[in-house]
């Protein structure tokens, strides 16, 4: 066999594996999606009808008569000012971290362990001081509970990117007369907008994907998709079409920024991993 015919062969594997991840990725989506296409006494049919009935109730439903506009207005709002807030905060850490070594190895280990405490035990010190200072069931008391997990994972994800940045840069703009402070944000920041991006979609997504905080500290007014859909249980049960179709309601705004950020969030994984 030729080095030719072995490559083609190697390739052909190659893809074939990713083909195999791909489905195994993709499936289970359209598999919701095709459920919340179909009228609720259809989504249980066994054998399942691949192609029958479909129409928008489902979301018709959820809509208009559920007010779910009402529960995507919420996460928006606190994953979006819970991103705003988390990443300048973990861009100055990060720098500080990588290039002054701020607080020693100790401090940034610190950082890293509250990573390491499950949400579980924090949850229930979190709620009995929120109580206590009226921040339950508000956009400030999930947006700081949110911070509190966000920060230190974006801390550690920006120091790699910081540290992938030549010294040379801030000596050159101290050449030029830049204090140190300046030459961060004309000319460290810019480099390492790839990686600030990356940083604040990953922030984005982690606080609208988030449960357990949001179970405990939302209320009537606050309450986020992940809650409502986890609620979503009527007299009859759980309404398996409807409950897809709030499925793809919640990762839909996933989908539509996700060609738009594709690019700076794939550079931004990358900036830190060659020095």
């Amino acid at each position: 066999m030729t080095n030719a015919a072995s490559r083609k062969i190697a390739d052909l594997g190659t893809y074939l594996v990713l083909i195999a991840f791909s489905l195994a990725i993709l499936l289970p989506i359209l598999w919701t999606f095709r459920v919340s296409m179909l009228p609720e006494v259809e989504a249980y049919t066994i054998p399942p009808k691949l192609f029958s009935g479909f129409g928008f109730e489902n979301y018709r439903a959820l809509l208009v008569d559920m007010n779910f506009l009402f529960f995507l207005k919420n996460s928006l709002i606190i994953s979006f000012l819970a991103t705003l807030v988390s990443v300048p905060l973990s861009t100055m850490g990060g720098f500080a971290f990588a290039r002054y070594g701020v607080g020693g190895n100790l401090l940034k280990f610190a950082v890293l362990g509250t990573q390491m405490l499950p949400g579980i035990i924090l949850v229930l010190p979190i709620f009995v001081v929120f109580n206590s200072l009226r921040l339950t069931d508000s956009f400030l008391g999930l947006t700081i509970a949110y911070m509190t997990f966000n920060i230190p994972f974006l801390v550690w994800m920006l120091i790699g990117f910081f540290e992938g940045i030549p010294r040379e840069l801030e000596e050159a703009a101290a050449l030029d007369g830049l204090s140190p402070m300046k030459a961060f944000f004309k000319i460290i920041v810019p480099v390492a907008t790839p990686g600030i991006l990356a940083a604040a979609v990953l922030s984005f997504i982690f606080c609208w994907n988030e449960f357990l905080f949001a179970l405990i500290l939302s209320g009537g007014e606050t309450t986020t998709v992940p809650v409502r859909l986890a609620a979503m249980k009527t007299k009859q049960g759980i309404l398996i079409a409807r409950l897809s179709a709030g499925v793809i309601l919640a990762i839909s705004p996933m989908v539509v920024i996700s060609p738009f950020v594709k690019k700076y969030l794939i550079s931004g994984l990358t900036l830190g991993s060659v020095k």
